[in-house]
Parts: structure tokens; sequence; C-alpha cells
């Protein structure tokens, strides 16, 4: 393995771009971001000191969301950016300066591959895959407004049935912080269901200090938004990832339909 000093090229020529991209045509006004949907390393960082057991577990990425994302960005005609290395690598959802932005330590386990990691090793992780991923969002958004486009960013996760021991009750919970338009509605929808335990800001919420695609991405451009996080057990095969994907669907479906009747899209 490579040490966690190296910062001569990080992703060779060979290696995928952090950014993967579905339906780039779509005309949804939702767009889909997923900061944790893959789980590669870079070569040069070998297996950053674990071994496969522990980088198939969440702290590696968020178990289920991939296969959401991607049936929900076809079933809305939405356009989802998605982010393929390991939050282990660099978590693309908090921001840089922040300790858990190359995690020394995931829930219980060390990562020896980050530790003693120096500032131009954390400028090159920054450099060559959480800034082209941002910057692709940047991107994505500029392009939609020049087009006319309206957008409404929703950001894709999941979490674990249990941490530190405690079981999680929800099986969905939606995430924000000032949006007071679209996570109100998202959340009246779920309850409706009646069958779903749904969280109001659980089991996290949003902030400037822990997060970073809604606060940069959503909050300071002004566009509504939300975070939806799921559960894993409910997403841990196919069939529990499109039955979700399906269910999210028809719910922002709904959602569309009455933010263009609140005249907070275009008709």
């Amino acid at each position: 393995m490579a040490a966690a000093a190296d910062t001569s090229l990080l992703l060779k020529p060979e290696e995928v771009p952090p950014a993967r991209e579905f339906n780039a045509e779509g005309r949804s006004p939702f767009l889909l971001t997923c900061d944790h949907y893959g789980r590669l390393i870079p070569q040069v960082l070998g297996d950053l000191g674990l071994p496969e057991s522990e980088l198939v577990r969440h702290i590696a990425w968020d178990i289920g969301i991939a296969g959401v994302a991607e049936a929900l960005s076809k079933h809305l005609d939405a356009h989802l950016i998605a982010q393929r290395y390991s939050r282990l690598v660099i978590d693309c959802n908090r921001p840089p300066n922040v300790a858990s932005s190359i995690p020394r330590i995931s829930e219980a386990t060390t990562i020896s591959g980050n530790e003693g990691i120096s500032r131009e090793a954390a400028a090159t992780r920054r450099a060559q895959i959480f800034d082209p991923y941002h910057r692709r969002i940047d991107e994505i958004i500029d392009q939609r407004g020049s087009a006319g486009l309206p957008t409404v960013l929703v950001s894709l996760h999941s979490f674990t049935p249990i941490y530190a021991g405690i079981a999680r009750p929800w099986h969905i919970g939606t995430l924000y912080h000032r949006d007071t338009h679209l996570p109100p509605l998202l959340l009246k929808l779920l309850r409706a269901e009646g069958d779903l335990v749904v969280g109001d800001n659980e089991p996290y919420a949003v902030s400037d200090e822990t997060d970073y695609t809604i606060p940069v991405h959503g909050e300071a451009r002004g566009l509504m938004n939300t975070g939806i996080e799921i559960r894993q057990d409910l997403i841990s095969d196919r069939a529990g990832e499109q039955a979700w994907a399906d269910r999210l669907a028809r719910i922002l479906g709904e959602i569309e339909t009455m933010l263009r009747a609140q005249q907070l899209l275009p008709a």
C-alpha cells in the first residue's frame, strides 16, 4: 500500500473520474446527487490498510443508494450526478477543512491509510476527487439555468439500521436546514403513506459544519432542496432498491405538481 503522504498523481489515466452521470438530458426539475454512490479507492492508495470486510461496510459508502438513485433518475427523467470514490478517501459531503473529511477513524475502525496524511496529500485528494465532483454539480446547475430549466436539488443517502448499538426506527428521513418549501411537502406525503416511520431531520440534520452538498449547491444558490436518507436494510437487494425508487418517484411527482400549482415552479 502506498503511504498516505504520496502526492504524485492520485488517479492514474486509466482510472475513472469521480463524477458519474446518468440521464444528462433529463427534463425533470429534480437534480439528483449521490455523494456516497461508490466505494472505489485510487490504486496508489491500495486498500487504505483495511480488509475487504471493512471496505464493503457503510463506513466506505452508502449501501443500496446507488440502485435507488439510478432507478429514480429513470422514473423521473431526472439528471443524476454520482460520486464513485469511497468516503474513506475523501468524504464528498463534508467541508474539506473538517476532521471527518478524510477520516482517521470511522465508527470504531481505524483507517491506517489515512493516519499521518500530509497537508499536501490531503490537498491532492481534494483536487482530484472532491473538487471535480462538486465543480460538475455547479456546471450542471449553471447549464440548467442558462437553458431555462428550474432546479430542485435532492441529495440521496442511506443509513445503517443500528448505530453505536442503538436501533434506528426510521425507514426514511428528510434532511434540511433552511429550505421551507420542499421538506414540509416531502414529510407530509411520506407520512401519508401510512406504513412508514419518517424522520424529520433524523437520523441526521443538515448544517454548514457537517454537510457540503446541500449548503453549497442548494442553499447558497437559492435552490429548493432536501436530503433523503433511506435505511439500508430496506434497500439491501435489487427488489428493495426498485420498490423505494418507485415510491419516491410517485411522491416526488406529486410534489412537482404541488410546486407548479403554488407557482414555485413554472407551469
